[in-house]
């Protein structure tokens, strides 16, 4: 199982409704208005320039 980058819904690579490349990995979609989305802005949905892929919250020590 894989996530949708837009959703977050975990989709099994062998069923997904739709996918795509992008910079030479392939991303799959729960709905083919996931992919719409994320063809349209690729980059807020992987965190891009703006550092929010995982990089906005603090690590805590458990």
């Amino acid at each position: 199982m894989v996530k949708d980058p837009v959703c977050g819904m975990m989709v099994d690579p062998e069923k997904a409704p739709a996918k795509m490349q992008y910079k030479g990995e392939t991303y799959y979609f729960c709905a083919p208005g996931c992919k719409a989305a994320f063809e349209k802005e690729p980059e807020k949905y992987l965190g891009g320039s703006e550092g929010a892929h995982g990089h906005r919250h603090m690590h805590h020590g458990h």
